[in-house]
């Protein structure tokens, strides 16, 4: 930790005075540094940092709420430490706000200019303007070979079905890509930002499969979102995406849960 001292002091032309290791950061190092003066502020510290600052500038461009960048170079991120003492149960209506922003239909091709990564677990992106297949072939394919062989095979049926679940070209918006309850920061009465983003383009409907997997939104949040008829039998398709990377992140439970939103979907 001692040589983000030295880094975060060149780049901000201020003294640090400590580092803290921030809990919840599996995939990457994050800590809150303290400053002279008094404030404090996040770094990042991994190989996709550069790729992160450009996800956070294109979700800040919608409208939406994310950490001010304040230095990025190399390995090294640094962010505005924004407030995150709330709760999120209180906050839905704002988030929904929020999303409301972020979804904005757009006129961008469906996926993202660079590949991504979870930890080892890379996300395949590149451009398709058919939506199905981007998700068949980015989403879905990507990980048959690191499955086991009843799980992969399941997939791939999915994969060759998929036009019978999702539809070709729906209305093109930037997705935060990871959106759960420990990405979204809530000050005392209202969201302070969203952060750790995954972005790319595609249906909106991807954002709430994964914020549903690990919380649990009310009902009158979905009703504010306005989602388009059907989206709910749609929800298996895009969860499973999320739940095949924990599968080759963390195993466990997450196969039995990948295998009950195939189940769902009749394969």
């Amino acid at each position: 930790m001692r040589a983000i001292f030295t880094e975060a002091a060149s780049l901000l032309g201020r003294h640090v005075e400590s580092v803290t290791r921030v809990a919840g950061g599996d995939l990457s190092f994050v800590a809150r540094l303290s400053l002279s003066g008094g404030d404090s502020i996040i770094a990042k510290r991994g190989d996709r940092v550069v790729e992160e600052a450009r996800m956070l500038a294109a979700i800040a461009a919608t409208g939406t709420a994310v950490p001010q960048i304040l230095a990025v170079q190399d390995d090294l991120l640094l962010l505005e430490d924004l407030p995150s003492s709330g709760r999120l149960a209180r906050n839905w209506a704002h988030l929904a706000e929020l999303l409301d922003h972020l979804h904005t239909p757009s006129q961008a091709a469906y996926g993202w200019d660079r590949d991504y990564g979870f930890g080892d677990v890379t996300i395949p992106n590149g451009h398709s303007d058919n939506w199905v297949a981007f998700w068949a072939e980015k989403r879905l394919r990507c990980h048959v070979p690191h499955l086991s062989a009843q799980l992969a095979h399941r997939v791939e049926r999915l994969a060759d079905r998929l036009g019978e679940h999702i539809p070709n070209r729906p209305p093109s918006a930037l997705l935060h890509g990871d959106l759960w309850g420990g990405n979204i920061l809530v000050g005392q009465d209202r969201i302070s930002g969203l952060i750790d983003p995954a972005c790319y383009h595609g249906d909106r409907e991807v954002d709430f499969a994964m914020l549903g997997l690990f919380d649990q939104p009310p009902q009158i949040f979905y009703d504010a979102c306005g989602l388009a008829q059907g989206w709910e039998e749609r929800q298996p398709v895009y969860r499973l995406w999320p739940l095949l990377v924990h599968v080759r992140l963390f195993g466990g439970a997450y196969h039995q849960q990948a295998g009950a939103c195939l189940e769902q979907l009749g394969l």
